[in-house]
This record gives structure tokens, C-alpha cells and sequence, in this order.
């Protein structure tokens, strides 16, 4: 649900600002209620049909949101969308490699990097098989 919630809000800042700035739009609290109705509405379905364990997940996710700074929302950004333009195959080397990758510390993973762009497609494919990822949904994309 991570995601999903990153997604969203994401999803629900660019609008807004790209909403802003085609037509000078007002603060929050100068917002009608079907304005702000329309804003929070695709968030709070998501919440009311997560299970408890995706709730906290999106509480500790819009948490770390509130906590990262406008460059690490960017990078952020152009993570997801370079994610969402990625073949399913990515993707799964991507999950995996991040997995393996949250374990190591900054040298390891620069290792594992170097040696990874020296792989090639079937070693590559070894590699995933012997490094599944564990208990980790993918991420679910926008649709």
C-alpha cells in the first residue's frame, strides 16, 4: 500500500500544482468544500478499503512524505515514473534488487551494482532466482 499512498500523493500535489498554475487558484483554506471534497476523496476510499496493517503503512508513508525535503519528493517522483515505464520484467529485478539492496551498506551496494551491469541476461535471471523477494507486494502501478 506504500505506494499506492505515495502515489496518491503524488499524484494529488502535481495536480494541484499544475491546477495552480493554470488558473490562480487559492490556498487551502480559501478552497470550496467541493474543491477540497474532490482532492482528499480518491485518499480517503483508499483508506477506508485498506485492511488495518495497509493503514499504518500509509500513515508511515505520508509521514516520511511530510518529512522529506522538495528535492527528495522530486527524486521521488522521477523514481516512480521511471518505475511506472519500466517492462514487468524490470520491475521484478528492480523489487529484487532493491530488497537485497536495503540490506547492504552504501559500499555493498555500489558492488553489487558494478557487478550487475556486468551481468549478463542469464546471469542476471540466476541471480533473481537465487535472491527472491520475500513477503514484499509489488508496488501497484496507476491505472
Amino acid at each position: 500500500m506504500k505506494p499506492r499512498l505515495i502515489l496518491a500523493l503524488v499524484l494529488l500535489w502535481s495536480s494541484a500544482a499544475s491546477w495552480a498554475q493554470t488558473s490562480a487558484l487559492p490556498e487551502w483554506d480559501k478552497l470550496t468544500p467541493q474543491q477540497r471534497e474532490a482532492l482528499v476523496a480518491p485518499v480517503r476510499d483508499r483508506w477506508n478499503n485498506a485492511a488495518p496493517p495497509q493503514r499504518e503503512r500509509m500513515l508511515q508513508h505520508g509521514q516520511r512524505w511530510q518529512d522529506m525535503t522538495p528535492e527528495q519528493r522530486e527524486l521521488a517522483r522521477r523514481g516512480r515514473h521511471r518505475f511506472e515505464n519500466m517492462s514487468p520484467e524490470q520491475r521484478e529485478q528492480a523489487r529484487a534488487l532493491f530488497a537485497q539492496m536495503r540490506q547492504m551498506t552504501p559500499a555493498q551496494r555500489d558492488a553489487l551494482r558494478a557487478r550487475w551491469e556486468k551481468m549478463t541476461p542469464e546471469q542476471r535471471q540466476e541471480w533473481l532466482k537465487a535472491n527472491p523477494v520475500k513477503d514484499v507486494p509489488p508496488p501497484a502501478l496507476p491505472r
